[in-house]
């Protein structure tokens, strides 16, 4: 009998993680740091190109929450990043750590590493040699350390004596409580160190972080990689206060503008329209193709009070128990089959308000009503 030959499809199922990655570097990152790196890993490991767009929609960040992540890590020297002469990243060198000293100090000289392709064409082809990215790229890497050293919105790794200061100021250990209420459990060193953030490099208020922390889980957020992208955000907005921070939201907050479009308004909401809005996503809870659904029959129907008539049509979807789209046909059909009986079993009643009282699901009649107002 022949021997056999026994072997695998040519890819690598497992990633390498250092240790001194785990026991030095991990405890400080945050959440999108710690994954962006571990995924470069992943792609280096089994030699596949990627692109700073790709790793965003990986992890549903934007490209910017990319970045500052790799200038991160870059700083913290990890990696290093290659440049062309536009100044878009091409490359990206991992370090080896598996001979780094407790101490993190930086690599030795001729220390091996591996490089992950950034290009824009996401492809192996272009993949260049280590020394043929840095010599391409020497002042580019540079300027990208003085950047890096320079961003305002860059998380610092606070140390254990900064952080007990920062809890020893006097408004501190109210705040963390508040913060503890909304987000509904104690908070660990690391999501303290996210507050310290906000306050310290962010110079938010204790008023500001409270709004900011409120807003984000009446949105169903408690994640804090979230609440410091929104945090980041609002700083590069140069909000200040709860009060720019509530204009903001009332003007670009993407349910409202997208619900405000299909009203066919294009302004800002008003604080009556906004308190239809609220009670249709806070109280109701509907999702937002359940109201697009009211907003494009209303809009069909009247030109008029449309957030009067919309509401009417989701208060009759919320009596009805609509949770989802397709539960909109079978109110549909048991309303019709209501309405039937009611005029086979009744004659008509001269008085229209009262028509439109005991059949408040009547388009028509209610935008008679409307039109009368």
């Amino acid at each position: 009998m022949k021997s056999l030959t026994i072997y695998q499809d040519n890819f690598n199922d497992t990633t390498s993680v250092s240790n001194q990655f785990i026991d030095i570097f991990m405890k400080d990152a945050n959440d999108a740091q710690i994954k962006i790196y571990l995924y470069l890993l992943r792609m280096m490991s089994s030699n596949l190109p990627t692109s700073i767009s790709e790793i965003a929609d990986k992890f549903n960040h934007t490209e910017k929450d990319v970045l500052r992540a790799l200038k991160y890590w870059e700083k913290n020297k990890l990696l290093s990043l290659d440049y062309d002469a536009s100044k878009n990243i091409t490359g990206i060198q991992i370090k080896n750590l598996s001979e780094r000293k407790q101490t993190g100090a930086s690599p030795a000289a001729g220390e091996t590493a591996e490089i992950v392709s950034i290009t824009p064409a996401v492809s192996r082809s272009t993949q260049q040699s280590p020394a043929a990215h840095k010599s391409a790229s020497a002042a580019e890497t540079v300027s990208a350390d003085s950047e890096t050293a320079e961003d305002p919105y860059a998380r610092p790794s606070y140390s254990l004596d900064e952080l007990k200061a920062f809890k020893a100021q006097a408004d501190t250990e109210q705040l963390l409580f508040i913060v503890e209420q909304y987000i509904g459990k104690p908070l660990s060193t690391n999501e303290i160190k996210t507050v310290f953030f906000f306050c310290d490099r962010l110079h938010f208020s204790a008023d500001l972080v409270d709004y900011l922390v409120q807003y984000c889980v009446d949105r169903g957020k408690k994640d804090f990689r979230y609440i410091e992208k929104v945090a980041i955000s609002w700083a590069e907005q140069n909000i200040t206060t709860p009060k720019q921070a509530a204009s903001m939201i009332k003007k670009y907050d993407k349910s409202v503008y997208s619900i405000m479009n299909a009203l066919g308004k294009n302004s800002a909401p008003t604080d009556k329209e906004m308190e239809f809005i609220n009670r249709w996503n806070k109280q109701y809870c509907f999702t937002s193709d359940i109201i697009k659904e009211a907003c494009n029959r209303t809009v069909l129907a009247t030109d008029k009070h449309r957030f009067e008539y919309a509401d009417s049509i989701l208060s009759n979807w919320n009596k009805e128990n609509v949770h989802h789209i397709s539960d909109i046909h079978a109110a549909d059909e048991r309303y019709q089959k209501t309405r039937s009986s009611q005029q086979t079993a009744s004659k008509p009643s001269a008085n229209k308000f009262n028509q439109f009282a005991q059949n408040d699901y009547d388009f028509e009649e209610l935008e008679k009503e409307l039109l009368r107002n």
